[in-house]
């Protein structure tokens, strides 16, 4: 292997690599302090939702890219307070644009497939058992886009004679959960792309309607997706904490 194949194979891997390391030593660490509590410190979980998606710089507005994911996680408690999580998983998603009219261009299923490992940072209301987080999330393009671009040429067209897409994403993610039943959790999360998935796609034609010199342009563009999920995390025994807590809040009003 050469020094530059090997540079660019560590700099592919480093960031999976690190959160593996991270969530292994918290884990690790966790376990020791929670033990003489009889608290779990992993719990386990499957995961499947929707998610609606954009592609920022293809010249379309809108979350209308409906698709799914699923996947598997871990959530972790980092330290000796219970609110306070770590989260990872690995999850097969869809993304991509999507424009069922004419203007300035119609995109029809546009779809990218990528696996992500998501590495969140939580924070849990002990009372009303509303968890906020944010974190990193590493995608890898398995598949590359495919679909049909329709155009109308009186007005601009995209190249399509390059349609590949940079293997590796590295998104910013917010990540909302809130208890259903038990283990059962409604899961709210937003990411955006911190570098281009693809660089410089090129546009030609009028820029504006009415226009009647033709100009060529081109955009970086940016993967940006909504998701709401389900999760059912295995062992939440913290559920029976937050319940408590909140009968002890409620008594001490009565009391009063």
């Amino acid at each position: 292997m050469t020094t530059r194949k090997r540079h660019k194979y560590i700099g592919t891997h480093f960031i999976p690599l690190l959160a593996v390391v991270l969530l292994l030593s918290s884990a690790a660490d966790a376990q020791a302090q929670r033990r003489r509590r009889g608290g779990n410190v992993i719990g386990a979980y499957p995961v499947v939702g929707v998610t609606t998606s954009q592609i920022r710089g293809d010249e379309l507005r809108g979350f209308d890219k409906w698709s799914f994911t699923a996947g598997v996680g871990a959530d972790i408690v980092i330290n000796d307070d219970p609110r306070m999580r770590l989260s990872l998983e690995a999850d097969y998603s869809q993304r991509g644009a999507y424009n069922a009219t004419s203007d300035p261009y119609r995109l029809l299923d546009f779809t990218m497939q990528y696996v992500d490992i998501p590495l969140t940072f939580h924070f849990t209301d002990p009372y009303g058992g509303l968890t906020i987080g944010a974190g990193l999330v590493y995608s890898r393009l398995v598949k590359q886009p495919h679909g049909i671009i329709y155009y109308n040429p009186n007005y601009f067209m995209p190249d399509t004679s390059d349609m590949s897409f940079l293997p590796n994403d590295l998104s910013f993610a917010i990540d909302v959960r809130f208890p259903i039943w038990r283990g059962l959790t409604f899961n709210f999360r937003w990411q955006h792309s911190m570098m281009p998935v693809k660089r410089n796609w090129q546009f030609t034609g009028y820029p504006t309607p009415g226009s009647h010199a033709m100009e060529t342009w081109s955009n970086d563009l940016y993967n940006s997706s909504i998701s709401v999920r389900l999760l059912y995390i295995f062992g939440d025994n913290d559920y029976t904490t937050r319940q408590h807590h909140k009968k002890n809040k409620n008594t001490k009003h009565r009391r009063r």
